[in-house]
Parts: C-alpha cells; sequence; structure tokens
C-alpha cells in the first residue's frame, strides 16, 4: 500500500476535524460523501472518493445520533475506504466491505469518547462554581481532543499499518469490553432522552407522544413512516390553527366596524 507520511498526517487531521465538526453542528464532518471526496483529493483521485463516500452516504441518510446514541461513524469510513482504494487499486467493492467495519467500529471509541469527556464535563462545573470564566473556556477546548483523537488515532494507525490492523483489532477486543460498550451504548440514548425532554413541551402534546410510542412499538412503522404521520398532523394543525385565526379576525374587524359606526368605539 502506497501512501506518503504527509497523506496519512493530512487525513488523520481530517478524521480529527470531521467530528469536531459534527459537534458543532456544521454538518460536514458527518456526511460522508463530503468526507470522500477531500480524501480523494488528497489521494489524487477525487472520482472514486465520491463513489465510495457517496455508496457509504446512503447508509446514514435519515440517521441521527439522537439523546446521547451512538451511530455508525462513515465519515471515517469513507476516509479510510477512499484512502485504501486509492493506494491499492482494489475494487470499490472490496473496500466498501472494509469501510463498514471500520464505521462499526467507532460506535465503540465514540461511546468511549464520551466517557472521557466526563472528566472535562466535571471541571466545567467546578469552574462554574467558582464563576471562572477562563476555566471554563479552557475545558471547553480541552474536550473537543477526547473526540477527535477517538477518530485520528484509529485512522492514523489503519493508514500506517494496513487493514491487517482493522482485522486484528476487530477480532481481538474482548468480549467483556464490547459488553461493556453495548450496556452503556443502550443506556446513553434513555438518559440523553430524558435530558431532551426537560427542555421540551411534552406536557402540551402528551397525545402525540403516546400515538408516536403506539405506532413505533407495537404497529412496528419504521421512522420514516411516523416522521410522515407526524408532518400530516402537523400540517392538518397547522391549517386549523389559521382557519380559526381568521375567522376570529373576521369577527373582530366586523365588531369593531360595528361600534365605530355607532360612535362608541373605545381602546
Amino acid at each position: 500500500m502506497n501512501i506518503s507520511f504527509l497523506q496519512i498526517i493530512l487525513l488523520t487531521l481530517l478524521a480529527f476535524f470531521s467530528i469536531y465538526d459534527e459537534l458543532a453542528a456544521q454538518f460536514v464532518g458527518t456526511r460522508p460523501v463530503l468526507m470522500g471526496a477531500i480524501t480523494g483529493l488528497i489521494m489524487g483521485d477525487l472520482k472514486t472518493g465520491l463513489i465510495i463516500g457517496g455508496t457509504l452516504h446512503l447508509l446514514v441518510l435519515g440517521v441521527g445520533a439522537l439523546g446521547g446514541t451512538s451511530i455508525p461513524d462513515y465519515a471515517t469510513g469513507a476516509i479510510i475506504g477512499t484512502a485504501f482504494a486509492v493506494a491499492t487499486g482494489k475494487g470499490i467493492e472490496i473496500v466498501i466491505s472494509l469501510a463498514i467495519p471500520v464505521g462499526l467500529l467507532m460506535i465503540q471509541l465514540d461511546i468511549l469518547a464520551r466517557f472521557t469527556n466526563i472528566f472535562f464535563q466535571k471541571r466545567i462545573d467546578k469552574a462554574i462554581e467558582r464563576e471562572d470564566v477562563k476555566a471554563i473556556q479552557r475545558n471547553v477546548i480541552y474536550g473537543i481532543f477526547p473526540w477527535g483523537l477517538s477518530r485520528a488515532i484509529p485512522v492514523f494507525l489503519m493508514l500506517t499499518f494496513g487493514s491487517q490492523f482493522v482485522e486484528l483489532v476487530i477480532n481481538n477486543i474482548p468480549k467483556i469490553v464490547i459488553g461493556g460498550f453495548k450496556v452503556a451504548g443502550g443506556i446513553l440514548p434513555a438518559v440523553g432522552l430524558a435530558m431532551l425532554s426537560r427542555f421540551l413541551p411534552i406536557s402540551k402534546f402528551i397525545p402525540a407522544l403516546i400515538l408516536g410510542y403506539v405506532l413505533t412499538s407495537y404497529m412496528k412503522i419504521p421512522v420514516l413512516g411516523v416522521a410522515l404521520i407526524g408532518i400530516a398532523v402537523s400540517i392538518a394543525y397547522y391549517q386549523q390553527k389559521m382557519s380559526n385565526f381568521k375567522i376570529n379576525t373576521e369577527k373582530k374587524n366586523e365588531l369593531k366596524n360595528l361600534i365605530t359606526e355607532e360612535g362608541e368605539y373605545e381602546d
């Protein structure tokens, strides 16, 4: 595999940037097609990068890391897949079969990064109690590094030691570690949902919450189907509100005109 040291460094920085960009909600680093294209430019083959990134992008359409959920990081998979495809000249199908396990492996590292970042969050809490603004700012910046390194280090090692390193890591992760990550990954969405529930006006939309739960849990309707039902209900609700608003406005105008004509109108 022929990848220069400069290319490895650039792709490692790209992997670091991709997760930082996701946290900053810029929506560039989370898109495999863009990561594949940038990797293709670095490797000198934009077409291959677009093909691999676009193929992996199909796997994340409609998927979001909501409520603390860890999802496959196919943006990192696109970086690895494109680099290996250009460097080795192997078929795209073979490289895609390597990029997908890389994306799945990032789930475990994503959970590890979340737990590591708690250290800085605790320091921020203490800094808030002291009203130390500079300490808060420093620890917010420090908190970026566990996330960035969770992508940058694997990419550096994979590009340096080749695809054998990926297979070695995946095949030799202890079952107890995988089990712990699975438990943590299962708890995080529940915790995240509870946190979101505190800030959302759920008490005003209890019927919608119950309806969504029934549709997903009992009727097994996919997320896209539930979303479309939600859109339909929202449109109907909006139209009804607008209709009532127009009717009330017309009645107020009629009453205003009637009172004005009689000369008894007051503010």
